[in-house]
């Protein structure tokens, strides 16, 4: 019961991260492919937008790393003795709740990329959200993938 009401609770947050992505996401698709000369000519509102989506994109990444994953595993009655994070990946990927531990690594890495700021090199940031832009695409995939695999074992 405790690691149901948990899973919920970290569904609900990531649910929340999830649907301002996808705004984000919709109001953005338009510039993509994005290129330097794109980023030079956005407008304020437009550069709000992509902070909005960087910012979601983390912590909806950060929130189902941290919280959603693990409770999975709780709620599987599968976390064992698992103490390093790839373990747990791995044993997510075994049981079927996410494709690929590599993967997830994958959209890790792209939100501490994130956190390093790059405002005098456009050709990097284009890169990167042109990056993130369709592995944002593949997280709500998997948030949707891990959110129904948990529901087979929800009480």
């Amino acid at each position: 019961m405790k690691a149901d009401i948990a899973y919920k609770g970290a569904l609900d947050i990531c649910n929340t991260h999830a649907e301002r992505l996808n705004w984000a996401m919709a109001e953005l698709k338009p510039h993509f492919p994005l290129t330097p000369a794109k980023l030079a000519q956005l407008t304020p509102l437009e550069l709000a937008i992509f902070d909005q989506f960087i910012v979601r994109f983390s912590k909806l990444q950060d929130a189902m790393g941290a919280k959603l994953l693990p409770a999975v595993l709780d709620l599987t009655q599968e976390q064992g003795e698992l103490s390093a994070f790839i373990d747990k990946l791995n044993r997510l990927e075994k049981i079927g709740a996410i494709e690929s531990a590599n993967e997830w690594l994958q959209l890790r890495e792209m939100r501490n990329q994130f956190a390093h700021d790059y405002p005098e090199d456009s050709d990097i940031q284009a890169s990167l959200l042109n990056k993130a832009f369709g592995l944002s695409e593949r997280m709500l995939v998997i948030l949707k993938g891990v959110s129904d695999f948990a529901e087979r074992y929800q009480q």
